[in-house]
């Protein structure tokens, strides 16, 4: 018992579990017992999430989601590979740089000048997720880059590779892994903006739309509801990219494993 509560203290899977569990037990019961008439009880909570589970409204609202914002990571991840990887030549280092400090930059401000430039509501809505996302997934792959242990290039070096070999060798190839693990991180960035854009054209629907609704009406009840679907379907799609990085990449789960 004292190991729980220890620094850097060690246990096992099992007693983990039984910890989640209790922790879990004892927020909800908290939850229960400090509810008032505004915020609605876990068990209606519930009751609305298994009834929006059983509507057609919400696969569908979850469809259009998920669509863009698959859509939108594709766009950005290409965009980030591009200059991240064109970032060791030194005429495209301060674009790259320049993308890493866009990141301080609201959309709220820029929607206006996003919307001269579309021109329907749908490329609306995907600029600014890619706007968005575009800074962080650079950010996070320079920073792989920036990490990578010198006696890699030096290893190159001695092999005979040209620059452009080495960029192949060292950062295309060596980190691809790395291109998974920064999907991974940053799902949670679109996933989290995606509520956002929605709202700027509700004719097409998407969960952002909907939350917007039952939100207009004050339906705490649905959208917190709402809000643990969009949670589950967050960590659905974060343990789905672990994985399948670690099925891509085996010498990443064995990684993983020797630092446990």
């Amino acid at each position: 018992m004292k190991t729980i509560f220890q620094p850097f203290g060690k246990i096992s899977k099992q007693a983990f579990i039984i910890m989640i569990v209790m922790q879990v037990m004892f927020a909800l019961v908290f939850w229960h017992t400090t509810s008032n008439g505004l915020i609605p009880q876990p068990a209606k909570v519930a009751k609305a999430f298994f009834h929006l589970l059983s509507t057609r409204l919400l696969l569908d609202n979850i469809l259009v989601s998920l669509a863009l914002t698959v859509q939108a990571m594709l766009y950005s991840i290409v965009i980030t590979l591009a200059f991240a990887y064109l970032s060791v030549i030194p005429f495209f280092k301060s674009i790259a740089q320049f993308l890493v400090k866009c990141r301080y930059l609201t959309l709220t401000g820029l929607i206006f000048i996003f919307t001269l430039l579309t021109k329907d509501g749908s490329q609306l809505k995907l600029s600014l997720l890619v706007f968005g996302i575009v800074p962080f997934f650079v950010t996070s792959f320079l920073s792989v880059i920036l990490n990578i242990d010198k006696q890699e290039y030096e290893l190159c070096k001695t092999l005979g590779y040209n620059n452009w070999q080495t960029l192949y060798e060292v950062i295309i190839v060596g980190k691809a892994d790395a291109v998974f693990e920064i999907l991974r991180q940053n799902f949670a960035i679109s996933w989290l903006m995606i509520t956002l854009v929605e709202g700027l054209n509700m004719s097409e629907g998407g969960i952002g739309t909907l939350l917007i609704k039952y939100n207009k009406y004050n339906d705490l009840t649905n959208v917190l509801a709402l809000q643990l679907v969009i949670f589950l379907i967050g960590l659905l799609f974060d343990f789905l990219l672990g994985t399948t990085r670690q099925w891509l990449f085996p010498h990443t789960k064995i990684a993983i494993g020797g630092t446990k």
